[in-house]
């Protein structure tokens, strides 16, 4: 039966498979649209929890999604060589292959949230409040919650840049450069450049003379005995931003531009700039950077 608008009825948007129906009720139906398998039996608890708002999302979805019930006490096979261990188990198939998945009861949010992606739904409304979360977390350094937030969003959009910065951050914050890098691999190649990416590869880069700048609290001292010797208050800058201390950075090198702004060829100001890329041109290190920048060139 279809509906008077071509799609198709609601009651063939939900069945129950099996293993001899698995390739042309999965694998070859996915190719049409996402195919969604919820392998479950009659007498896993969590499984009867799934069932109804999973079916009830595919339904909501209006035909953008199928989703093919396998009872695994009657059909033990294709979970088998897909190597369910324990059921509710969920996975999607698309173009023939699965795609992504799940392991037992998740909140009906949760849920909709799955299917919709599945369906090609926008996930703007969703994505952007995750996002913002993540970031606040991240800046009153609830590193667990900054990292769930970036985690729900790479669920709903894995090639979201600013998902894969954010994590890529979390992980250089938590002294793990080399996690941070191959996190920024996973960025899409034509937005490799994207001014989230780019940040954290600055932050890498900053970071990379830890080891090599020296002591903050010497090279402190050295500034505090001469505030005019430039040199020293240059190092003392690289250290806090090898540090992660951007601000304080920020500040040293703003000094040596009021004090002598043209001091080595205006390395101050070189490394000004790279301060505010590994910070991210919204953060308040660089937005109050400049301005300070701006006053001292324009005063």
């Amino acid at each position: 039966m279809t509906l008077l608008d071509g799609g198709a009825a609601p009651t063939d948007l939900v069945k129950e498979g099996s293993d001899q129906g698995f390739m042309a009720d999965v694998v070859e139906a996915s190719r049409e649209q996402p195919v969604i398998v919820d392998f479950w039996a009659p007498w896993c608890g969590p499984c009867r929890q799934l069932g109804p708002p999973l079916e009830k999302a595919v339904r909501d979805a209006g035909g953008k999604v199928k989703l093919v019930k396998i009872n695994i006490d009657e059909h033990p096979g294709v979970a088998g060589q897909l190597g369910v261990r324990s059921i509710p188990a969920v996975y999607a198939f698309d173009q023939g292959r699965p795609i992504d998945g799940f392991m037992g009861a998740l909140p009906e949010s949760q849920i909709k949230l799955f299917v919709d992606r599945l369906g090609g739904a926008d996930m703007t409304a969703e994505i952007e409040p995750l996002l913002a979360q993540a970031a606040e977390s991240l800046k009153l350094g609830d590193i667990g919650g900054a990292a769930q937030g970036y985690a729900a969003v790479l669920q709903l959009d894995p090639e979201n840049v600013k998902a894969i910065a954010g994590m890529a951050r979390i992980a250089l914050n938590a002294g793990d450069p080399e996690q941070a890098r191959e996190i920024l691999e996973h960025a899409p190649p034509e937005k490799a450049n994207d001014s989230d990416i780019a940040s954290v590869r600055a932050a890498l880069e900053l970071s990379a003379n830890a080891e090599a700048v020296g002591d903050n609290d010497e090279l402190g001292a050295a500034v505090a005995a001469n505030p005019n010797d430039w040199q020293a208050r240059f190092d003392y800058a690289e250290a806090l931003s090898a540090r992660g201390d951007l601000e304080k950075a920020s500040e040293q090198l703003l000094a040596i531009i009021e004090g002598n702004r043209e001091w080595n060829e205006g390395a101050a100001r070189a490394q000004l700039l790279k301060v505010f890329e590994a910070a991210g041109p919204m953060s308040e290190v660089t937005k109050q950077g400049r301005r300070k920048l701006s006053a001292i060139l324009f005063s």
